[in-house]
């Protein structure tokens, strides 16, 4: 894969364009405190950031019965929407590279598994709304990643075809969902990826080992 081969640029939102690990935690901890259990330090609690509120809680007490565990998650969901965007930020060097995109006019969005609630006034704080031209939810279509209707009506949003699309994600479900739709998948190994995770066994392209490498493929 060559830059030019690429004509438009997709983000998977949490791990990838931005670091939102902070605020999941953080919404985590009040609800594991509303429960009277310990709360849980941010770097062990990372890697599972980008796999959904449930994933973040039985990650934090795996021993717990489901119930109670769904209802954490129901009052971390509670805590993050008051929060969302409060201590999140564009991971280093990307704020330059979208910046690089506008300059060579190169059409960019989002497609998160994230529900539309938490996924827009996120973008919003984040100050990209005005700039993507493509923002897919969890929720926009009726499957998520790596169902391939999420990324191909993000592919409609930005008027460009799938097989010139570089999608980045950080979870072997965006490179999946990638490659069925026939996009150039590349991993963002700056995200939130653990000691299991194998991203070199996953059906990607390019991968980035971090944001500033990302720019220079832009560049070269």
């Amino acid at each position: 894969m060559h830059k030019h081969d690429v004509k438009g640029v997709l983000f998977d939102l949490d791990g990838t364009l931005a670091d939102t690990a902070p605020d999941l935690v953080y919404a985590l901890n009040l609800s594991l405190d509303d429960a009277g259990f310990s709360a849980q330090p941010l770097d062990k609690m990372r890697h599972a950031a980008s796999h959904g509120s449930l994933f973040l809680v039985k990650t934090a007490i795996p021993d717990a019965d489901e119930a109670l565990q769904i209802s954490i998650q129901q009052g971390l969901l509670q805590h993050y929407g008051r929060i969302n965007g409060q201590h999140s930020r564009l991971f280093d060097d990307l704020p330059e590279l979208l910046t690089l995109l506008d300059q060579q006019g190169i059409p960019y969005g989002v497609v998160t598994n994230k529900p539309a609630r938490f996924a827009r006034p996120l973008v919003d704080k984040l100050g990209l709304t005005p700039h993507l031209k493509a923002m897919v939810s969890g929720d926009s279509t009726r499957h998520a990643k790596p169902h391939t209707a999420p990324m191909l009506l993000a592919a409609q949003q930005i008027a460009v075809p799938p097989e010139h699309i570089l999608y980045l994600g950080d979870a072997e479900r965006d490179l999946v969902a990638a490659d069925n739709a026939n996009m150039h998948g590349g991993v963002a190994l700056w995200g939130y990826l653990s000691a299991a995770d194998n991203p070199h066994l996953w059906p990607a392209k390019r991968h980035f080992e971090h944001g500033a490498s990302l720019n220079q493929f832009f560049v070269e």
